[in-house]
């Protein structure tokens, strides 16, 4: 298993209003844009924006970053070999399938493994 991306989980109100700095900042528009559930999501740079009323967001705010692996798998088994549980069953979103785990120590990852045309799109480009 390999990890292709991490993000840093920023949380907003309106994601229009908090893309343009991004933008700026990043100097490129946002790699994803998609709604979930009653949020909104963008990618952008190593940053991934999670815009929507604060009820909705606190759904997610128990994970502290979004990590990209190539291997959803991998993950699982890694989890149980040291000490790790998934907190969150796997799913399925439009970027590909996805859960929430706690490691040994007490950190709270999203894991999601991406469809192999996203990979191509953004982490091999």
């Amino acid at each position: 298993m390999a990890i292709l991306k991490t993000y840093a989980r920023l949380w907003a109100d309106d994601l229009d209003r908090t893309l343009p700095l991004l933008r700026d900042l990043v100097g490129a528009d946002p790699d994803l844009r998609f709604a979930f559930g009653g949020i909104e999501l963008a990618a952008i740079g190593d940053f991934l924006v999670i815009a929507g009323p604060p009820e909705e967001r606190a759904r997610y705010a128990h994970a502290t970053a979004t990590v990209i692996v190539s291997d959803l798998d991998e993950v699982t088994a890694a989890l149980d070999r040291t000490g790790g549980c998934v907190t969150v069953p796997e799913a399925t979103s439009p970027t590909g399938r996805y859960l929430y785990a706690r490691h040994a120590g007490g950190a709270e990852v999203e894991y999601v493994e991406w469809h192999p045309d996203l990979v191509a799109r953004i982490v091999s480009s």
